[in-house]
């Protein structure tokens, strides 16, 4: 489950953390955001001061000066409800994490910085994947188109040059998990061939509309 309730559950005696997901995935993606192709084609400029707006939040939210305003805002009622012990966004503590050492990298809740706030296609290939694997849905023989159309970083790249981020860079490269697997995004065939739990795959062109252009 998602913090604080791992917090809260160590600190009453109730429940412990097996393993955090950055022990599954060091960098995997949290939490994204997400729009409908045509909005976002109708209002390319809200959509860009929307990516702006949660850019300016993120960087707000690493500072260390401002967690405990962060944390009061947190704890309110209309938001968490739940008392200000629970709630951390620094570093893990020996209750929550059993990560050693606990780098500050390592923190729970990465919310700005190197490889952190841009979309990433080997992030969303890597999912696609896993919805394959399970046979939640075919894996497209046509997975670049529906990638390009899916991740477009454009917005985003719009977004931190008018805010002058140029440090927030992104170097592609393949996905190391916990158990020693390494995902490329060039030739996910071969990593889906290659799991030895998994659901029958199956392939399939998967269509897709073209969405006319109204702004």
């Amino acid at each position: 489950m998602g913090e604080p309730w791992n917090v809260r559950a160590a600190v009453e005696g109730i429940g412990y953390t097996i393993a955090t997901d950055l022990e599954v995935w060091d960098g995997h993606p949290g939490k994204v955001l997400g729009v409908r192709e045509e909005w976002a084609m109708a209002y390319p400029n809200t959509h860009i001061a929307l990516v702006k707006a949660l850019l300016e939040a993120c960087r707000y939210c690493t500072d260390e000066a401002n967690h405990e305003e962060i944390r009061e805002i947190l704890s309110r009622r209309e938001y968490l409800g739940t008392d200000l012990q629970y709630i951390y966004l620094g570093d893990p503590n020996s209750q929550i994490c059993s990560l050693h050492p606990s780098p500050k990298e390592y923190a729970h809740h990465q919310f700005y910085g190197q490889g952190v706030n841009r979309p990433s296609r080997t992030e969303h290939l890597w999912m696609m994947t896993q919805m394959a694997r399970w046979g939640d849905v075919p894996f497209p023989r046509n997975w670049v188109e529906i990638l390009e159309r899916v991740c477009r970083v454009s917005a985003f790249s719009t977004a931190a040059r008018e805010l002058g981020l140029s440090e927030i860079t992104y170097s592609r490269g393949p996905i190391q998990l916990f158990d020693g697997t390494t995902f490329n995004a060039d030739d996910p065939i071969a990593y889906l061939n290659s799991l030895q739990i998994k659901h029958d795959i199956y392939m399939a062109d998967v269509p897709l509309t073209h969405t006319a252009i109204t702004a």
